[in-house]
């Protein structure tokens, strides 16, 4: 089963020169969860999509794929 791209996580922290690391500390989240997180080989929660935005100043719609077209 190949993976999906449903999160735009890692696009959004290049776009803001954020690194996994910083937005680990952030969220008080393990460096590994948040590496998971942007290789979509895992999704964060709806909580932790708003906590994730948040820190990074953007909407919560920026950090996922607009549709499944994109996929």
């Amino acid at each position: 089963m190949e993976a999906k791209d449903y999160n735009r996580i890692k696009v959004v922290l290049v776009e803001k020169k954020r690194s996994n690391k910083w937005l680990a500390e952030q969220l008080g989240r393990d460096q590994s969860t948040v590496s998971k997180w942007c290789t979509n080989s895992a999704q964060p929660g709806l909580e932790m999509l708003f906590q994730i935005a948040k820190c990074l100043e953007v909407e919560v719609k920026d950090l996922i794929r607009e549709s499944a077209n994109d996929i």
